[in-house]
């Protein structure tokens, strides 16, 4: 989720710190060819890379298409999420799902597939980008408030089961951010 948004000021600000960013979209090639423009015409390195991190195998391309580019993994910024509003009765299974599954499953398979590389690198982070909904909830958004709360549940386990290999896992929760509505 680094195309746009907060995604894209993460991306811009790891940049700026020196760190070398794989910007990943799953469909915003444009504002993803954006961001990198962005980091590299301020002398920061970055690469594109487009995966559903909800598929395991896009995931492993990505992570391979990182360590191909950079050398090395040092952290993993979870920052993709659907963000959609339905009213409770209305809402369908399948869109409940997908939701869960691209917070959820998203920085499951991230996390997994980043793990062997920060073992090898002797520690490093993770950082999933947690939601204010998730502690205080809101109208028309049970699944997206759901899936927050449970990426702050995923945080807390893997931070005591990767704390012993020099791994941090952290939740941030940034509160409102103003993002460009109407892009896929």
């Amino acid at each position: 989720g680094g195309a746009r948004n907060i995604g894209r000021a993460i991306s811009r600000a790891l940049a700026a710190g020196g760190a070398a960013v794989m910007v990943n979209a799953r469909s915003s090639r444009a504002e993803a060819e954006e961001t990198v423009a962005l980091i590299q015409s301020a002398g920061g390195r970055a690469a594109l890379h487009l995966a559903d991190i909800t598929d395991a195998g896009a995931v492993t391309a990505m992570i391979e298409a990182a360590i191909g580019e950079f050398g090395r993994l040092d952290m993993l910024v979870n920052n993709a999420a659907v963000r959609t509003e339905t009213p409770f009765e209305a809402m369908q299974l399948d869109e409940w799902r997908r939701i869960l599954s691209n917070t959820l499953d998203g920085a499951f398979l991230c996390a997994q597939a980043c793990l062997p590389h920060l073992v090898r690198a002797g520690g490093g982070s993770i950082v999933n980008i947690g939601g204010i909904t998730a502690h205080k909830g809101a109208a028309g958004r049970a699944h997206v408030v759901t899936a927050k709360a449970g990426l702050t549940g995923l945080t807390r386990a893997l931070a005591l089961e990767f704390a012993p290999h020099g791994i941090t896992v952290n939740c941030v929760v940034p509160g409102t951010i103003e993002t460009v509505r109407g892009l896929p």
